[in-house]
C-alpha cells in the first residue's frame, strides 16, 4: 500500500511544475511524455482537429502563461498596498477568460475541460485560433496575427486598434513559433 501511495505522489508531483527548458519544444515534450499526461500527443491531436500547427499552439502557451498551469494576472492594489481584485478572469495554461472558456465548453460539448489541464488548454487555443481563421481570415500558420486576435478578441482584432502590449506579445509568440518549428523538425515530432 505504501508503494502505491509513493508512486501516485510521484506521478502527481510532475503535473503542476513548469518544464525546465520552456524555450525548447523537444525538451518540453520529453519532460511531459507520460502515459496519462503526454503533451506531445495532446498538441498533435489539437493540430489534427483544428489545423493549427503545433509550434503556433506551443508559442501561444509560452507567451500567455510560460507553461504555468495555474497562471493568473496580478492583483490590483487597494490604497497602493492591499491585494485586491485581478484585472481579468484569465486563468491556466491558456489564460482563457471565464466567458470565453464557457463558450468553448458549450460549443464543443467539452464540459469537463479544465484550464489547468494542458491537453484541454491546448485544444482550447487551437479552437480559438481556428475561430480567428474563420471569422477574421487569419492564416492558421500566422502566429503574429493569431496572437493579436487571441489577445484582443475577434472583434478587437477586426477593429485594428491593437495595443503595444499585444504587438509585443505577438512578436514574442511569432519568434517562439519559428524556434519551436525548427526544433521540432530536429527532434522527430
Amino acid at each position: 500500500m505504501r508503494c502505491v501511495f509513493v508512486v501516485v505522489l510521484l506521478l502527481l508531483a510532475g503535473c503542476g511544475t513548469v518544464p525546465k527548458d520552456t524555450r525548447n519544444a523537444c525538451a518540453v515534450f520529453e519532460q511531459r511524455d507520460g502515459l496519462f499526461n503526454n503533451w506531445r500527443r495532446a498538441a498533435y491531436a489539437a493540430e489534427r482537429e483544428y489545423g493549427v500547427p503545433v509550434p503556433v499552439l506551443m508559442a501561444t502557451i509560452y507567451t500567455e502563461s510560460g507553461f504555468q498551469h495555474n497562471a493568473r494576472p496580478p492583483r490590483t492594489k487597494l490604497f497602493g498596498f492591499i491585494p485586491w481584485t485581478r484585472v481579468s478572469s484569465a486563468y491556466g495554461y491558456s489564460q482563457a477568460l471565464d466567458g470565453t472558456w464557457a463558450r468553448y465548453q458549450a460549443e464543443t460539448g467539452r464540459w469537463t475541460a479544465r484550464r489547468t489541464d494542458f491537453a484541454d488548454a491546448i485544444r482550447f487555443i487551437a479552437w480559438y485560433h481556428n475561430q480567428s481563421h474563420q471569422q477574421n481570415g487569419i492564416a492558421l500558420n500566422d502566429p503574429y496575427r493569431l496572437y493579436i486576435a487571441y489577445y484582443h478578441g475577434h472583434g478587437g482584432y477586426a477593429r485594428g486598434n491593437w495595443s503595444q502590449t499585444a504587438q509585443t506579445g505577438a512578436k514574442r509568440a511569432s519568434g517562439m513559433a519559428a524556434l519551436y518549428a525548427q526544433q521540432l523538425r530536429g527532434c522527430g515530432s
